[in-house]
């Protein structure tokens, strides 16, 4: 099995969850982040992120305003909705039951 194909395959299954923990720090626009995506080293591309922004807007999760950049085009800023709050939580829940279970059968518990 490709070790590598396995790691994608890993993160592809949790970026969704990773973005929207990014922008509950803080409003954000999709090449911020990227870069703290890539600071991670979840690597991603931009042509992998704008769907996936896109879906979660049309979920009701992000709502975003338009912002002046200091430097080119106007910046979509993203944020948390209420109802992306209340997902993000639940998917911390299973994060953390995922993780414990993962540790029991590690452990052999």
């Amino acid at each position: 099995m490709n070790e590598e194909n396995t790691k994608a395959q890993m993160r592809k299954g949790i970026l969704e969850y990773c973005i929207l923990a990014i922008i509950a720090r803080e409003a954000s626009y999709a090449p911020k982040i990227i870069a703290e995506l890539k600071r991670a080293s979840m690597i991603v591309v931009e042509g992998t992120i704008y769907p996936i922004l896109s879906r979660q807007k049309n979920a009701g999760l992000l709502t975003y305003r338009w912002e002046e950049s200091p430097q080119g085009p106007p910046r979509k800023y993203y944020s948390l909705t209420e109802k992306g709050r209340q997902h993000l939580a639940s998917l911390d829940e299973a994060w953390n039951e995922m993780v414990a279970q993962i540790n029991i059968i590690r452990n052999g518990e």
